[in-house]
């Protein structure tokens, strides 16, 4: 015992270890945090105020996400670009990557903006009842024209996170977050005098939390600090080579967060089909299971953060240990919360039934009890996925993260999960098979990429040849 609590004081202090991690991970951890926290609140109120508003409020908030998916994973790759010249100490060449990273935020919100006209269209197909479907396409539509400062934050985001320092991301995240709910909290409902806007004014409010979020990233970019350090306003021009770099090795991993996002999406629709019980516990399962999910979330961005400094540096085996110290750190509360999902669901389950009537509800709980095994099963593999592949696109091995994640998600859980739920009909549960191999699936493979250790000879940066 001795020999052991001496191995895990080592880890904690040298280079890679866990306190290392830690530093850099809770922040993100906590931001990432706030979205949760923000949609839930968001649909909490939404709820409050009608049915067909909370109806709407999903499939087009989803929608919307998933097209911005693509230009964040593209854009805020920028912070592995930052990373890796960070290590190498080339810091006017992170605010460089930066405006690059902005101008194709700015070139991805505008297409989404050209999207506003096709939102009656493409919800008319979706064929949701009338009033439902007035307000999706609203709430669409004001999704939309918030784009650009959405992925603009992501950028600026990254650019933080890639410099290692993640408590800005956290307080600006928080601020955003409380500012989103105190506007949803006027413009929904109409208090303090302003007009009762519904869902129109929980889709003003995201946008005006865009912009706020924006507005402060700028504002901590002019500090001298980061302006003479790093050339954050200087290094506005646009530079072609940089630029297509950062597209060579970013928009894969917009394409990886597309696919990732599409195939989920696409299960829980065909799970829909199934009935009212069979998407009501899938859905609470999901959202359950964003407990182990979200941490691992942050702590993925932290090792991308760790690889991509490391790299830069040239010190591939301390990118290597801080990625196993961040497995280690997450094995230990996976395990926690899996003994939870498997030993007292009702403690996650509760919360989504105090308002329920307790003979509806019970063939949901019933139903959620069972899925959450499925989640307690995956859960470990998840968080190995997250981690490894994390790692990986931190090295720049991107192309090979998004094409495992198309193959795997077109033939290991949307092909599979629409013949076993549709052409055989076989229910809830063997539909759950999918998702379930699809982590598992996910998790090894990266795993077994990342010991292979190609990643070590890859970097995104150019060589230096001279230049700061």
């Amino acid at each position: 015992m001795s020999l052991f609590l001496v191995r895990i004081r080592n880890r904690w202090q040298e280079d890679g270890g866990y306190s290392e991690v830690l530093e850099i991970a809770i922040p993100l951890i906590i931001s990432t945090g706030t979205w949760s926290v923000l949609h839930f609140v968001d649909r909490m109120f939404l709820s409050w105020y009608s049915q067909e508003t909370i109806a709407a409020a999903m499939p087009a908030g989803l929608l919307s996400f998933t097209i911005t998916s693509v230009f964040i994973g593209t854009a805020s790759y920028i912070g592995t670009f930052v990373a890796q010249y960070y290590g190498a100490k080339r810091y006017k060449r992170c605010g460089a990557s930066l405006w690059q990273g902005i101008y194709i935020a700015l070139i991805g919100g505008t297409l989404q903006i050209s999207l506003l006209p096709l939102a009656g269209p493409i919800f008319d197909f979706v064929g949701h009842e009338t009033e439902i479907r007035q307000y999706e396409i609203t709430y669409f539509r004001i999704l939309c024209l918030g784009a650009v400062p959405a992925i603009v934050s992501s950028t600026i985001s990254a650019f933080f996170s890639g410099l290692g320092q993640t408590r800005p991301v956290m307080w600006v995240n928080i601020a955003a977050m409380l500012f989103n709910i105190l506007l949803d909290w006027i413009l929904i409902f109409g208090h303090l005098g302003f007009p009762e806007l519904g869902i129109a004014g929980a889709g003003i409010a995201t946008v005006c939390s865009f912009i706020f979020n924006m507005g402060i990233y700028f504002l901590w970019l002019s500090h001298p600090f980061y302006r003479i350090r790093f050339d954050t306003i200087k290094a506005w021009p646009f530079e072609k080579r940089l630029f297509t770099r950062v597209i060579r090795f970013g928009f894969p991993s917009g394409i990886q967060f597309f696919i990732d996002m599409s195939g989920i999406t696409f299960f829980v629709l065909l799970i829909g089909k199934l009935g009212t019980v069979s998407l009501a516990a899938t859905n609470i399962a999901f959202n359950i299971s964003t407990l182990s999910f979200m941490p691992m979330i942050g702590t993925g961005m932290a090792i991308s953060v760790l690889v991509g400094q490391r790299l830069g540096e040239n010190r591939p085996e301390i990118a290597a240990r801080s990625t196993y110290s961040a497995l280690h750190l997450a094995s230990v509360y996976i395990s926690g919360i899996v003994l939870l999902y498997v030993l007292w669901p009702d403690l996650f389950v509760r919360a989504f039934s105090s308002q329920s009537d307790p003979l509806e509800f019970q063939p949901i709980r019933d139903t959620t009890v069972i899925l959450l095994r499925f989640v307690a099963f995956y859960s470990l593999f998840d968080a190995m996925s997250i981690i490894f592949s994390s790692a990986l696109k931190g090295a720049g091995d991107t192309r090979f993260v998004m094409f495992i994640v198309t193959l795997v998600s077109i033939f290991i859980l949307m092909l599979p999960s629409y013949a076993l739920i549709i052409f055989f009909s076989m229910g809830t549960y063997s539909g759950w098979i999918c998702p379930t191999t699809y982590v598992v699936t996910l998790g090894l493979v990266f795993f077994a990429r990342f010991s292979r250790g190609k990643w070590k000879q890859m970097r995104v940066i150019e060589k230096s040849r001279g230049i700061p």
